[in-house]
């Protein structure tokens, strides 16, 4: 079965490159840029190959190409000065056009030519910071207005996994763990799957050689416990994406810090959607942050 999607509404061609469906439509009657098929019921849409040029139109136009400028051009010349000022001075927009299209078409060779092609100028933390999350952004908005589905995401998203991994096995292989009693575990609660940002947590704190005890997805609160014979000076770091919901985050709190943290100098970082929903938090020792990024930076 050919699962690449290769039909796409106006709305989807607004949504993937930014430009609104409005101006799409005036650039297709006045410079004749695209040419939608219909279905057999009449209804427009338009193809992968009109996905590719709107989105290299819409790079040119964020970087300071007038559209008659851009219609005068021949074909093969816009994706070359697309490239040409991606090498130049404007990599990122470019990279996320290309990340956008591997996802679209299941291309895992796109994804891995892109990614090589950055892994050789830029570090790994760079790459995740200021491509990955603003793809992972973009990629839940797309979501919301169904032009994805959510066997796109799945797809563009383990490949991203795949390479925190395969760099926080290198950190592993690298550098040197410390062995003093403390230790950072991260976790996710119950029916919580959301992991990207755990499992960077997690390969930015092996890479500075400090001792990371990765749990992974879903983990029941006892479970943690065992933990508190093992090590004298736990830092629990987790993401509240979708769990534990609104109306029983005060009191997962309370039992963590009755089963946790009581009695102990134990710390838990918490970040994601739930997180900020958190409010007065009497316990100076769970803390809240906005971002992966900010987890990290606040880290002793």
């Amino acid at each position: 079965m050919n699962n690449i999607k290769n039909k796409f509404s106006i709305k989807d061609l607004e949504n993937l490159s930014g430009i609104k469906a409005h101006t799409i439509r005036i650039w297709e009657k006045r410079y004749n840029l695209f040419q939608p098929n219909r279905t057999e019921t009449n209804i427009r849409y338009y193809s992968l190959a009109s996905l590719q040029k709107i989105l290299n139109i819409s790079y040119l136009n964020n970087n300071g190409y007038k559209i008659s400028k851009i219609a005068s051009l021949d074909a093969e010349e816009i994706p070359a000065l697309v490239k040409q000022i991606a090498e130049e001075n404007d990599k990122n927009n470019h990279t996320l056009n290309l990340l956008k299209l591997a996802m679209i078409n299941f291309d895992q060779a796109l994804f891995y030519k892109t990614y090589n092609d950055l892994i050789n100028e830029f570090s790994f933390k760079d790459i995740f910071y200021n491509v990955f999350v603003p793809l992972l952004d973009e990629i839940g908005l797309l979501w919301q207005t169904d032009t994805i589905t959510p066997a796109h995401e799945h797809f563009i998203v383990e490949l991203i996994k795949q390479k925190i991994i395969l760099n926080t096995e290198k950190a592993l292989n690298s550098s040197k763990t410390s062995k003093d009693t403390k230790a950072y575990v991260l976790f996710l609660p119950e029916n919580e799957i959301h992991e990207l940002g755990l499992l960077f947590t997690n390969y930015a704190i092996i890479n500075k050689g400090s001792h990371s005890i990765y749990l992974g997805q879903s983990v029941p609160l006892d479970s943690l416990q065992f933990l508190l014979s093992q090590y004298e000076d736990i830092t629990f770091i987790s993401t509240f994406t979708v769990k534990p919901d609104k109306d029983n985050l005060e009191s997962y709190l309370t039992e963590f810090e009755n089963k946790i943290l009581k009695n102990t100098n134990n710390k838990l970082m918490v970040s994601g959607r739930m997180a900020s929903l958190i409010k007065d938090i009497s316990n100076p020792n769970i803390l809240t942050f906005t971002s992966t990024k900010e987890v990290l930076e606040n880290l002793q």
